[in-house]
């Protein structure tokens, strides 16, 4: 079983997705299209650690080192989206205090 690496799971592979699915479209890459894939990202991963804790308490087929596994990928991807969110937060805040 092959790890793989969480965080830039969050964002190189969904610049990979977007680049490929927008290309074959005919579509730019726009900061909204990539930031949409981002969050849909952390959305799929939260409610994946969910539905196998719900399986868990309701004894469904699904192992504990599963749960704990998928549970932690969400939390590390939450974390890691809200730190992207802070940094960006960060800069605009940094840009509004620039004198023109």
């Amino acid at each position: 079983m092959a790890i793989q690496n969480i965080t830039s799971n969050l964002i190189s592979g969904n610049l990979q997705n977007t680049t490929s699915s927008n290309s074959s479209k005919g579509t730019s890459n726009t900061f909204s299209n990539i930031l949409k894939k981002s969050i849909d990202t952390v959305n799929q991963q939260q409610n994946t650690s969910d539905q196998m804790i719900n399986k868990l308490a309701t004894g469904g087929d699904v192992d504990l080192y599963q749960v704990l596994i998928a549970t932690q990928k969400a939390n590390i991807t939450m974390q890691t989206a809200l730190e992207i969110r802070n940094k960006a937060v960060e800069g605009y805040q940094e840009m509004m205090r620039m004198q023109v």
